[in-house]
């Protein structure tokens, strides 16, 4: 059989889904494969059921077949041991020219070292960020490839037509350079993404804590007393401000318009711990700031955040115990 595919998506998770639902949008023919096989029949039948252009693969070497040459396979996986492991069972089945492209949250080391390697077997690589979540990857991501210069040409179209557009047109998505430009590029966006999350929940505590003074408030040496109690007495709706934020004010942006709808749904947010997860991004974009010489206080600061978020400044806390009871006769209070 002739093969019919434009490109393939290695991975079924959500925005792997919605890419490959994307791309055929826009007029490609989709292999889709998941190393558990039986989410590719899952997908098929529910989300992608009646597209005929959307076609399974049960194995890499039947996905290899269903591509025209060359070949562009793109893998949304999860960043580290998993891409390697997808390029080397690639490999057997493709011929130079063809084209890996990795779509995750790689280190741009990584795909430094996963370039060089594919170009030494005469095939192409590329290291794309892709940011919107995942409406954005159904309905148009902003985009951040680089890679083999070569592989531009092969992927522009396909990535132009499905990213988000401006006002005007233009996709938002561009070159960003040879080797690993793509992903230090996304790295550092979801390191400024780290420092907008942090200002924007610092704020919203500040309001909701912006009746304090008219809590009874404690006594004695340890407690530093509230001046001016009577100037902290609003009790302002937090969801109420999310909201009004969102439309028209200097600080609207998508990430303000996630916060209101989940403090409209959830006003206390009692669901959530308030433990902070960081997947790399924010470490490798202080990382990279230290040995660029780049002040970057409010990245670091919203990275040292999620630490504390999940009580990983405990043992600091109790060494400041320590030394507060060691020279002064500091006896903790109870929490």
């Amino acid at each position: 059989m002739q093969p019919t595919g434009d490109i393939a998506l290695i991975g079924l998770a959500v925005m792997g889904q919605n890419l490959i639902m994307n791309m055929n949008d826009h007029g490609y023919t989709v292999v889709a494969y998941n190393r558990t096989v039986s989410k590719v029949d899952e997908f098929l039948n529910d989300a992608a059921k009646g597209r005929q252009t959307i076609i399974g693969a049960h194995s890499i070497e039947e996905l290899a077949g269903l591509l025209k040459r060359p070949r562009k396979i793109m893998l949304m996986v999860k960043a580290g041991k998993a891409v390697d492991d997808f390029i080397e069972a690639l490999l057997p089945y493709l011929e130079p020219g063809d084209l890996i492209i990795d779509g995750g949250n790689s280190h741009f080391p990584d795909t430094i070292r996963r370039t060089s390697y594919l170009e030494s077997k005469g095939m192409l690589f590329v290291g794309t960020g892709v940011s919107g979540g995942e409406e954005g990857a159904r309905f148009g991501p902003s985009m951040m490839p680089g890679g083999s210069p070569k592989a531009w040409p092969l992927v522009k179209g396909i990535f132009q037509a499905m990213c988000a557009k401006t006002p005007e047109g233009e996709p938002c998505c561009d070159w960003m350079g040879s080797d690993g430009a793509g992903h230090f590029v996304k790295m550092v966006h979801n390191g400024i993404e780290y420092g907008m999350m942090a200002s924007i929940a610092e704020g919203l505590s500040i309001i909701k804590h912006a009746n304090v003074g008219r809590k009874k408030a404690e006594a004695d040496a340890e407690t530093a007393p509230l001046r001016d109690p009577e100037f902290y007495s609003y009790d302002i709706d937090v969801a109420e401000v999310a909201e009004v934020w969102r439309h028209g004010s200097v600080v609207s942006s998508w990430l303000v318009d996630l916060t209101a709808d989940a403090l409209a749904r959830s006003p206390e947010l009692s669901e959530f711990s308030g433990r902070v997860s960081d997947s790399g991004e924010g470490r490798w974009t202080v990382e990279a700031a230290i040995n660029e010489s780049v002040p970057a206080p409010v990245i670091s600061a919203a990275l040292w955040q999620r630490y504390d978020s999940r009580g990983e400044g405990e043992f600091t806390a109790r060494v400041l115990s320590a030394m507060r009871s060691a020279f002064g006769g500091h006896v903790e209070k109870p929490s």
